[in-house]
Parts: C-alpha cells; sequence; structure tokens
C-alpha cells in the first residue's frame, strides 16, 4: 500500500481507505517500534478491510495490538489482526481485548524497544485513552485516538462520552503537550498536528465558545415558546449551518453540553 507515512523515529503510519464525514480522510493506524527493536506495536488497527490489515501485519513482528478507544472504526480489524500475528490486542474497554488485559490508567507498557504511557482521556467515549511516547522524534509525542483530532473538532459521544471528562482531559493533554517542547498530536483522523498544547488549547476554547452559544439558544428558546427546548430545537438553533450527514453528530453534542449545563 501507498498511504505509510514515516511521523516521528519510532512512529509511522498507514491511513485506512475508510474515509466518510465522521472519518475524515480515513483512520490512522499507526505502528511504533525502538531503535533495533525486532518487534513493533500496532495502535488502533482500524476497519475491517483485508489489504489494510495485511499491510500492517507485514510490518513488522506484531507483538501487540492496542486500541485507543472502541468505535467500529478504530476496532472493527482487530480480531482479524490478532488473528493473522497472534498478538494480544489491549483495550481500556475488556470486551475489545483479545488475550490481552485491560489498559490501567498510568500504566507504562515497555514493548518494541519503547515505554508507551496509558493516558485515560474520557469524553468522546468513556474509554478513551491516548498513549505517550516521549522520546519520539526528540520532543515526544502523543497518540490521541480520537480525543483530538487532526481537523475539525471531536463529537462527544454521549451518554457515554460525558463534556465534563472531555474538559479535564484536555486539559491534561495541554499539560502533556507543555512537558516537554513541541510534543505532536498523532490522531486518530487527519493530519499530524505540531503541537499537542497548542491544539488541546484550541479545543478548550471551542468548547467554551460552544457552550455559551448553546446556553444562549436555551434561553432564547424558552423566551420565544415559554417552555424548555429539547436538544432537537438547540441543534437546529446553534448547529443549523452543518450538512445534513453530520446533524446527528451534532444533537450527540448538544445533548451533552445540556448535559453539562444542568451539573454546572
Amino acid at each position: 500500500m501507498s498511504n505509510w507515512q514515516q511521523i516521528g523515529a519510532y512512529t509511522r503510519c498507514l491511513k485506512a481507505d475508510n474515509p466518510g464525514p465522521m472519518t475524515l480522510d480515513g483512520t490512522n493506524s499507526y505502528v511504533l517500534a525502538g531503535a533495533d527493536s525486532s518487534t513493533v506495536v500496532v495502535v488502533d488497527p482500524g476497519p475491517l478491510l483485508e489489504e489494510h490489515l495485511q499491510a500492517l501485519a507485514a510490518s513488522g513482528k506484531v507483538g501487540l495490538i492496542l486500541i485507543t478507544h472502541h468505535h467500529g472504526d478504530h476496532t472493527d480489524g482487530s480480531a482479524r489482526l490478532h488473528q493473522l500475528t497472534g498478538a494480544p490486542v489491549r483495550a481500556a474497554h475488556p470486551d475489545f481485548c483479545h488475550m490481552g488485559e485491560p489498559l490501567d490508567d498510568g500504566e507504562v507498557i515497555r514493548a518494541a524497544g519503547l515505554e508507551i504511557t496509558v493516558l485515560a482521556t474520557p469524553g468522546h467515549t468513556l474509554d478513551s485513552v491516548c498513549f505517550v511516547l516521549a522520546d519520539d522524534g526528540g520532543h515526544g509525542s502523543v497518540l490521541t485516538g480520537d480525543t483530538v483530532l487532526g481537523q475539525g473538532s471531536t463529537v462527544i459521544c454521549y451518554p457515554d462520552g460525558r463534556l465534563s471528562h472531555y474538559l479535564e482531559s484536555l486539559q491534561k493533554l495541554r499539560l502533556a503537550g507543555l512537558a516537554q517542547k513541541e510534543v505532536k498530536a498523532l490522531p486518530g483522523h487527519g493530519p499530524v498536528l505540531a503541537s499537542l498544547a497548542a491544539a488541546a488549547a484550541g479545543y478548550q476554547d471551542h468548547r467554551r465558545e460552544r457552550l455559551a452559544q448553546v446556553s444562549a439558544a436555551v434561553v432564547l428558546l424558552q423566551e420565544r415558546t415559554g417552555t424548555a427546548p429539547d436538544a432537537t430545537a438547540v441543534t437546529a438553533e446553534v448547529y443549523g449551518d452543518v450538512p445534513a450527514n453530520l446533524q446527528g453528530a451534532a444533537r450527540l453534542s448538544v445533548e451533552a453540553q445540556l448535559d453539562y449545563l444542568r451539573t454546572v
């Protein structure tokens, strides 16, 4: 396949051929290996696409498969890659593990000549995690799954995902990005971002703006109708310019924001 991209000293990316409104130009599967390592780690096998999975299996001796979160565009190929390689699959959600233990927040995984730190970042989903490579490329990198994307904003998949958790996760990632100069973000979709800290800060600003818009829409609609508006009405008011194929995602985000506003 021709979609391989060398990202850092220890990271390569293979983009799956599954473009769409929610996957952008496709799911990014990452292959990690330290200098002189005889094995590799695969992060997010992606969809069940045989050519993609065969390419991942041929990228080196796969010793471990890691999952950022349970959505099918990241996990549908997990069982098949496990079958092809014999490598255990580890995820935060036990239902998505194959011959491997669930991931723990703060755990340091030593595999393929690397130390990979697990960072729990719930919000997009409850089981979302990121993987920190402190030594990648001199300044480090963080594989962010769908918590931070290469472009656009992340959907809060309410009620599994919660905005309160997501805001906490963004702050955690911002601080991780400041731990070293120019820590890169390696997202589950879209291009690599040169600065994780800047990306997380931008996401925080975006969320604050959207919360203000949703809060104002609730007040406006209640004054207009005399009753508390539902998520459908708020979505139409705030996200009316969003394409029809993304309205479902917009409504999920509104539901998450309304839930958050009820608790603050």
